[in-house]
């Protein structure tokens, strides 16, 4: 388990960039959470609205799921802040977003004035806990002059590596880091070391990922409550040193 903000969550999240806003949808979010997952991850920008949208009428009520949800994606000004969160609130049917991301760094607007919006809504109790996304250790040490940061979601995985000095910084500062595609593609190391344990070569990489970090929480999207199960599976996979270096080692 990790803490997230007030919650202590499982270490596999849902990504959900693909969810659009069927009824078969809805009760596959509900029969995730029953599964085990325990944070959604979400954005205003997701399947045009349709993701926050089929989250918010799944879970209408229901306090058994963080929900992080984003927004800013290619437009940090503060007047478009405002506008995206009033509509991920209403979206989500909440009064109170749990974890709200500033989804990228304006290259218009500055990081601090983008923050400071979403410091407004913490501040009014419409958002509880704050982070950021696709950031450098210099994003994060600003961000948190603006408020606490609770979490980072970078582009990491094995094949993807160049924010390893960010998650050694949030492994160091108690900062919760979420890998977005944290799966990669096959590879054969991965596909013996999961043929030893009995295991997919997905849920070797997400047992990887979990090793490197106890701050680390990956949330690979799907549509599939089978290969929810797959992922959550990951949390009984314990790699040891051998194996965990010959990973930390692939090209």
């Amino acid at each position: 388990m990790l803490r997230v903000g007030d919650v202590d969550v499982a270490r596999i999240g849902l990504g959900t960039n693909r969810l659009t806003d069927t009824p078969r949808n809805t009760a596959f979010v509900r029969d995730a959470i029953a599964a085990g997952i325990g944070m959604i991850d979400t954005a205003h920008s997701y399947t045009g609205g349709q993701s926050e949208s089929v989250i918010g009428e799944a879970l209408f009520a229901s306090h058994e799921c963080v929900v992080a949800t984003k927004g800013g994606f290619g437009d940090g000004r503060p007047e478009v802040l405002r506008a995206e969160i009033d509509e991920s609130l209403r979206r989500l049917r909440t009064d109170s977003i749990e974890l709200y991301y500033l989804h990228r760094v304006d290259r218009e607007t500055t990081l601090e004035e983008s923050l400071s919006v979403v410091a407004e809504y913490r501040d009014a109790g419409k958002i509880r806990h704050v982070g950021i996304s696709a950031v450098t250790i210099d994003h994060i040490e600003r961000a948190q002059k603006v408020l606490p940061i609770t979490a980072v979601q970078n582009h990491y995985n094995l094949a993807e590596r160049a924010s390893d000095d960010v998650v050694d910084y949030c492994t160091e500062r108690g900062i919760v880091f979420l890998p977005y595609f944290p799966l990669r593609d096959g590879h054969p190391a991965l596909a013996g070391m999961a043929r030893r344990h009995g295991a997919t070569p997905a849920q070797i990489t997400l047992a990887w990922l979990l090793r490197r970090s106890p701050m680390m929480l990956p949330i690979p999207g799907t549509l599939s409550l089978e290969h929810v199960h797959e992922n959550l599976g990951a949390l009984g996979i314990a790699l040891n040193d051998d194996e965990f270096q010959t990973l930390q080692r692939l090209p």
